[in-house]
C-alpha cells in the first residue's frame, strides 16, 4: 500500500492535512468530555444557577462547533485526496498499458486488466480515505483516552487494558479466513467481467442463434461464485461487531460496578470518584472501543483491499518487453526486409515454436502475397516486422538494420498493419483516418479514401465524411469497415503496408481495384498481402506458402501452380467452388 502512496503527487498536502484536522477533531471531543464531566460535578456541588448553566452551555457549543468544522475539514480533505490517488493510479496504469507489448497484454488478458483499472482502484481508494481519517484519530483517542482513564482511577483502567488484546485476537483470526477468500473473489471478477465483454462484443451472434438463455445463465453462474464467496466472507467478518458489541457491554458493566462501589464508598480502595468522573469514564470507554472498532473497519478494508494493491502493483510494476534501445535509430530508409532464421513462439519457449527455419528477403516496393491453412503462421509472420511481438530465435531486419534496434514508435509508423480484427473508434469517419495522419488534408482523405474503394459509401451518408461512426464500427458492414481501415493505412504512406486477410469481406472485383490502387498510389511500398483467395495475391511479385510454421515454397502464381503441391490444391478448390456457384 505504501509504495502506491507516491502517487498521491499533487494530493500529497491534501493527505497531510487530513490527519492534522483529525488529531485537532479528536483533542476537541476530549475537551468536550472533560468539560461534560466537570459540568456534572459543579451541578452536584453547588447550588446551580442560570449563570453556571449558561458558561458551561456556551462552552459546550464552542467545543462542538469546533469538532463539526475539524470533522468536515478533514473528511473533505481525504475525498479529494483518496480520489486524486484514484486517478492518479488509472493514468499511470492506463499509460503503462500503453507501452505494453502483446505479450504483457496476453499475460495479464483484457478482462483483468480492466477489472484492475475499475473495481481494485475503486476499494484501494475506499481503504485510502478511511486510513487517512481512522489511522491518525483512532490511534490518538485511545492514548488520549487512556491517559484521562487512568489519571482518573488506575485500578478501573486496567479494564481497558485486558479488553484490548481480546479485540486484537478476534481481528488476526478473522482476516486469516477471509483473505484467501477475497483473492479469490476478485480472479473470479476477472471472468465475470469476461463473459460481460464476450457477450457484448458477440451480441448478434448471441441474437442471431437464439442464445440469450445460455449466456444468462453463464452470467448467474459466475454471479453466483462470487455471492457465495462474498457471503462466506463477511458472514465471518459479522462475528468483528459483535465482538466489539460484546466487549463495549463488559467494558460498561465493570467500568459502572467499580465505579459505584468507589462512589458510595462501599469499597473504594481509599481512592474517591464523583459522578462527573464515571461519566468520564463511560465516555472514554467508548471512545476506546468505538476507535477500536474504526480501525477493525479499516483492517477489514485493508484485506479487501490488499489483493487489489498486489493486482495494482503488478501492473505497474510489469516493464514492457518491447521496447526502444539506447540510441535509437529512428530513420528507416526503405521497406526492404530480411528474415534471417526466425522462430517465434508467443511464451518465449525455444521448445514450443509456431514459427521456426524462416529465411527470405523482401525488396523494397515488392509485393508479396502469403497464403496458406489455418495456423500455418501467417499473421504471426508479420506481425515480427512492426514488433508487435519480437523474435524468439533469430532476427528481422528492415533497411538492412535488426528491428530491435529501431526506436520503436519511428519503426511502428513506418510500418502500416491492417490486421484481422479491423478496429474502428467512437467518432467521425475523419477522425478514424486520421489515426493514419493527424495532420492529413480533407484532399487527401478524400483521395486514400477514393483508392481504397470507400469514397462511393461514405458520399451515401448525409454527413458524408463527418458521419459519425459507433464504437467498433458496428453501424458499418464489414466491407465498409475493411475499406475505411485500409484507407486509413494508405494515409501515413508506410514504407511497409501489410494487409492481414484484410479484404476478406468485400468482392473479387473491389478487391482487384484495392490492389491496382496500391501498385500506382505506392510503388515504392513493400506491400504483403495475407489472404486466403488465391485471386487476391496470383498477381503479387512473389507468393509465399505456409504450412506448420514454416515456408513450404515461393514463387509467382504460375511458379506454385507447377511445383507446389498445398497451392495448386488451393486454387483447384477455389476454381471448381467458383464454377459450382455458377
Amino acid at each position: 500500500m505504501l509504495r502506491l502512496l507516491r502517487y498521491l503527487k499533487e494530493y500529497k498536502k491534501r493527505a497531510i492535512m487530513t490527519p492534522v484536522w483529525v488529531i485537532l477533531e479528536t483533542v476537541c471531543e476530549l475537551f468536550l468530555t472533560v468539560t461534560i464531566g466537570r459540568f456534572i460535578d459543579e451541578l452536584s456541588n453547588t447550588e446551580t444557577t442560570m449563570a453556571l448553566i449558561w458558561s458551561y452551555g456556551l462552552r459546550l457549543i464552542v467545543i462542538a462547533l469546533l469538532c463539526l468544522v475539524f470533522g468536515a475539514l478533514s473528511g473533505w480533505e481525504s475525498v479529494k485526496a483518496s480520489s486524486g490517488l484514484s486517478k492518479n493510479l488509472r493514468d499511470a496504469m492506463f499509460d503503462r498499458i500503453q507501452d505494453f507489448s502483446f505479450t504483457n497484454i496476453d499475460r495479464f488478458s483484457t478482462n483483468s486488466l480492466v477489472t484492475r483499472m475499475t473495481t481494485d482502484v475503486v476499494n484501494v481508494q475506499n481503504a485510502i480515505m478511511m486510513m487517512l481519517r481512522v489511522a491518525a484519530k483512532a490511534p490518538v483517542t485511545i492514548v488520549c483516552a487512556l491517559v484521562m482513564a487512568f489519571s482518573i482511577n488506575w485500578q478501573i483502567g486496567l479494564v481497558y487494558i485486558i479488553l484490548i488484546p481480546i479485540l486484537l485476537v478476534a481481528l488476526l483470526v478473522i482476516a486469516k479466513v477471509t483473505h484467501p477468500i477475497f483473492r479469490r473473489v476478485f480472479r473470479t471478477y476477472d471472468r465475470l467481467n469476461g463473459v460481460v465483454r464476450e457477450n457484448l462484443h458477440g451480441i448478434r451472434v448471441v441474437k442471431g442463434f437464439v442464445r440469450e438463455d445460455y449466456e444468462a445463465e453463464k452470467f448467474k453462474g459466475i454471479s453466483e461464485d462470487i455471492r457465495r464467496d462474498f457471503t462466506k466472507a463477511e458472514t465471518t467478518i459479522a462475528f468483528n461487531p459483535f465482538c466489539m458489541q460484546f466487549c463495549i457491554y463488559l467494558c460498561l458493566v465493570l467500568i459502572s460496578w467499580l465505579s459505584a462501589r468507589a462512589i458510595v464508598g462501599a469499597s473504594g480502595g481509599g481512592i474517591s470518584m464523583t459522578t462527573g468522573d464515571l461519566q468520564n469514564l463511560i465516555t472514554y470507554a467508548m471512545m476506546i472501543l468505538m476507535s477500536l472498532m474504526l480501525l477493525s473497519m479499516i483492517y477489514v478494508m485493508t484485506m479487501i483491499s490488499r489483493e487489489c494493491v498486489n493486482r495494482i502493483n503488478e501492473v505497474l510494476a510489469e516493464r514492457p518487453t518491447i521496447v526502444s534501445p539506447d540510441g535509437a535509430e529512428t530513420e528507416i530508409e526503405n521497406g526492404d526486409i530480411v528474415f534471417e532464421n526466425v522462430g517465434f513462439s508467443y511464451t518465449d519457449d525455444p521448445g514450443k515454436l509456431c514459427l521456426s527455419g524462416i529465411d527470405l528477403h523482401i525488396e523494397s516496393g515488392e509485393t508479396i502475397g502469403i497464403i496458406g491453412g489455418t495456423g500455418s503462421g501467417k499473421s504471426s509472420l508479420v506481425q515480427l516486422i512492426p514488433r508487435l511481438y519480437d523474435a524468439t530465435v533469430g532476427s528481422v531486419k528492415v533497411a538492412g538494420r535488426d528491428v530491435r534496434s529501431y526506436d520503436v514508435a519511428a519503426l511502428r509508423d513506418a510500418v502500416a498493419v491492417v490486421l484481422q480484427k479491423n478496429v474502428l473508434f467512437a467518432g467521425t469517419i475523419k477522425e478514424n483516418l486520421r489515426w493514419g495522419n493527424p495532420d492529413a488534408t480533407d484532399a487527401e482523405i478524400a483521395e486514400v479514401c477514393r483508392l481504397a474503394q470507400a469514397d462511393s459509401f461514405i458520399s451515401q451518408f448525409p454527413d458524408g465524411y463527418d458521419a459519425h461512426i459507433e464504437q467498433g464500427g458496428t453501424n458499418v458492414s464489414g466491407g465498409q469497415k475493411q475499406r475505411l481501415c485500409i484507407a486509413r493505412a494508405l494515409l501515413k504512406r508506410p514504407k511497409v503496408l501489410i494487409l492481414d486477410d484484410s479484404t476478406s469481406a468485400v468482392d473479387t472485383r473491389t478487391d482487384a481495384l484495392i490492389r491496382k490502387a496500391f501498385r500506382e498510389y505506392i510503388p515504392e511500398t513493400t506491400k504483403i498481402i495475407i489472404a486466403q483467395r488465391i485471386s487476391s495475391v496470383q498477381d503479387a511479385d512473389r507468393i509465399i506458402v505456409m504450412d506448420g510454421g514454416r515456408i513450404d515454397a515461393v514463387g509467382t502464381h504460375e511458379e506454385l501452380l507447377r511445383t507446389n503441391k498445398i497451392y495448386r490444391e488451393v486454387y483447384d478448390s477455389q476454381q471448381k467452388g467458383g464454377e459450382e456457384d455458377e
